[in-house]
């Protein structure tokens, strides 16, 4: 028996082949900014695909946003895949990300092109999703509150304490309103009119889904978020109906980054070429928790989505709205005249 035989077989006996193998094809730290319920199948998919170790941790956009900013000197993470592009831009303008053009560019949409272009390729669009709200048909039945249509109706008596929406300073769902809203209205009358929305809140969540959530179970009569949340929950049997209001509403193009100095680079830039695939962007929409509108212009959208030619989209500016400035001038604004008034 030669040297390397007797080692293998040393090996084998100790039960120390599989983690030896999985070792050599070493780790990847990934920042998941979607649901729980699709960063799990993603990880899982690409683990089998590679053979890598991902070590996984969910958190909303501008809570990973505010970590890699803290990290920037010793970072932890390798990737961030997921969650609104806003957060994503300011971090490709203070160089937290790192550039990369995946040779998969050619394969994207139009919008995630123009994502990555206007980050230098510091970021890339990954899926496409509009604003708008969800209601629990059965509470509002039972209520007899009539059926809201339009931003303007969340703001009316009827509806006092039964809105829920995320906080902006964690989540990019909120952060994206907030955006929307002074872009639709102009920045005076946007405060106005969040300052009317505040003294319907009963609850700012961390998480930008979650309000789609408390909608499906009645907790809240009305949640704020993606359209797509909401249809996770419709799918899965919640009596709510989802409305894109009448006025228009805005929309997100979650994104992707390599974070600058990632300690597993290789697999980084592994990851992010993969996650681009239309294989990959099918995973989500398979287990039934992804309901976006996906970048590979290969990949399906599912039948369930929101369809985004169908939706009075305002021009949303990513560029302007994902600057570090703005982002940090309106958030600063909110906390000052929005989060302190008075219920």
């Amino acid at each position: 028996m030669n040297a390397r035989k007797w080692l293998l077989g040393i090996v084998a006996t100790l039960g120390l082949a599989a983690p030896l193998t999985a070792s050599a094809q070493g780790e990847l730290v990934l920042y998941c900014t979607v649901q729980e319920e699709w960063c799990r199948p993603m990880v899982a998919a690409f683990e089998k695909a590679t053979g890598i170790k991902v070590l996984m941790t969910r958190k909303s956009s501008g809570e990973f946003y505010a970590q890699i900013k803290a990290e920037a000197a010793n970072p932890r993470g390798d990737i961030w895949w997921g969650g609104t592009g806003d957060p994503h831009l300011q971090a490709a303008e203070e160089g937290l990300t790192e550039p990369y053009k995946s040779p998969k560019l050619a394969e994207l949409q139009d919008w995630a092109v123009r994502q990555a272009e206007a980050s230098q390729f510091r970021t890339v669009g990954i899926y496409a999703g509009a604003l708008g709200y969800s209601y629990n048909t059965e509470q509002l039945k039972k209520k007899n509150i009539p059926e809201p249509k339009c931003w303007s109706d969340l703001i009316k008596p009827a509806f006092k304490d039964e809105v829920q929406v995320a906080n902006p300073n964690s989540s990019g769902t909120s952060y994206t309103m907030l955006a929307t809203m002074v872009q639709l209205m102009g920045e005076d009358k946007a405060f106005e009119y969040l300052a009317a929305l505040h003294k319907n809140i009963n609850q700012y969540t961390k998480s930008g889904a979650a309000p789609a959530r408390a909608a499906a179970t009645g907790e809240s009569l009305v949640g704020i978020t993606f359209q797509h949340d909401a249809v996770v929950q419709a799918v899965g049997g919640a009596p709510v109906k989802i409305v894109s209001p009448c006025e228009g509403t805005g929309y997100e193009i979650g994104s992707m980054s390599i974070i600058k100095g990632a300690k597993n680079m290789d697999n980084a830039k592994k990851w992010y070429d993969w996650a681009l695939t239309s294989e990959a962007q099918s995973i989500g929409a398979q287990a039934k928790v992804s309901y976006q509108v996906p970048s590979n212009k290969n990949a399906s959208a599912p039948p369930q989505a929101p369809k985004l030619a169908e939706i009075k989209l305002i021009n949303y500016d990513f560029v302007k709205y994902g600057s570090s400035a703005e982002r940090k001038r309106l958030l600063t604004k909110w906390d000052k005249d929005i989060s302190t008034l008075p219920k």
